[in-house]
């Protein structure tokens, strides 16, 4: 049985207060509206939809980028025997954005869900610019977690940059691992040479894309300020809209992406480093994924409206992995946030693949 957190004294604390992380610029929270705080209470909101209970604590990594990194954690159903699942989110998003899935996820085995180290209301310690620096960092961090969690193994998922962070864990610990799900993962292709030639782009994108690559990505919801929540409200309207089943009040979904990206932006700055443009990675991980240890199975799973390219890096991992276990599926209503376009449908998956990571163990202890 995997041992669950701790709930010491120092991590309820924590719940109440800060990470400890007092380095952020004080006219940047005025700006902006950032609270630690708000950021806390529209949390609780969300996740006070879901019926299982969850107990969320900040996990001390100690000196892992920064000084005193804390790693913020919430923890469903620890008492369950199975291997737990840990989940990874994307950019710009955290703990909260599971709330469609965490019920389901969580009915027959421990569940973790982490704000990746810079992200969320975990530290925000300041990275290296390096792209394999900053990977290794992260990938640390994960470690580090798992370590002060006190998991033997897990089965790991990851969406988007998420799913780029758990493959590259894969690769450096794949003993700590049942099984690897990588949903709509980013940074795996290539990107073709001919991409910018061959792709019609609008005239009135071309300087947005120009200023992502000098910009951190979600730099605009910080130079919004106080307007910043009113603009993921209107622009990104669609991902408010997916909650909307189970959350009648979207601005607790558009407030709480804004406060989660409205603070210092070392984690986005992290992803920065690691990304060639928007939509591709310096170090591709089609290139490593091929040498993950064949007895960790992978199970892939794409939104097929998703604007992630699929097709080269899953043609690829078959061919490579033609001897070890694979699992590609399409789910076919959703885009790039498959864990919100159609959660009944990502649940469903998650869960089989699951089942079939204890299936398999069984089996191996019987031999």
């Amino acid at each position: 049985m995997e041992v669950p957190i701790a709930p010491t004294q120092s991590q309820n604390q924590d719940d109440q207060q800060s990470t400890g992380d007092t380095k952020e610029e004080g006219w940047c929270n005025w700006w902006t509206r950032s609270s630690f705080d708000m950021l806390r209470t529209l949390e609780k909101r969300i996740l006070s939809y879901i019926k299982t209970p969850y107990r969320g604590s900040f996990v001390d990594v100690g000196a892992c980028v920064g000084e005193a990194d804390k790693i913020w954690t919430i923890a469903l159903n620890t008492e369950s025997p199975n291997v737990p699942l840990v989940l990874l989110h994307g950019l710009g998003a955290g703990v909260a954005l599971w709330v469609l899935n965490l019920d389901e996820l969580a009915r027959d085995r421990p569940v973790y869900a982490i704000d990746i180290l810079g992200f969320g209301r975990s530290s925000r310690p300041k990275f290296e610019s390096d792209a394999l620096i900053v990977e290794k960092q992260l990938v640390k961090s994960i470690e580090d977690w798992r370590q002060e969690a006190g998991l033997k193994k897990m089965v790991l998922l990851g969406h988007s940059m998420g799913g780029f962070l758990a493959a590259s864990y894969a690769l450096s610990y794949p003993e700590r691992l049942c099984h690897l799900i990588l949903a709509d993962p980013w940074g795996f292709p290539e990107k073709p040479k001919d991409f910018d030639s061959t792709v019609k782009i609008r005239f009135w994108v071309k300087p947005i894309i120009a200023l992502s690559k000098m910009l951190n990505p979600l730099w605009v919801i910080r130079m919004a300020g106080p307007y910043g929540a009113s603009l993921v409200d209107r622009f990104r309207a669609d991902i408010v809209q997916k909650f909307s089943p189970m959350i009648s009040d979207g601005t607790y979904i558009s407030g709480y992406i804004h406060q989660c990206n409205a603070r210092d932006p070392t984690g986005e700055a992290a992803f920065h480093a690691m990304m060639k443009d928007f939509g591709w990675a310096k170090n591709p991980m089609i290139k490593r994924i091929v040498d993950l240890k064949p007895t960790v199975p992978i199970t892939m799973l794409y939104g097929a409206q998703s604007w992630v390219m699929r097709t080269g890096p899953i043609d690829t991992l078959k061919l490579m992995r033609s001897g070890s276990y694979v699992k590609v599926q399409l789910i076919e209503n959703a885009g790039h946030h498959i864990y919100a376009d159609d959660a009944p449908t990502f649940n469903r998956l998650v869960n089989a693949a699951c089942q079939a990571t204890e299936r398999l163990n069984n089996e191996q202890l019987k031999q």
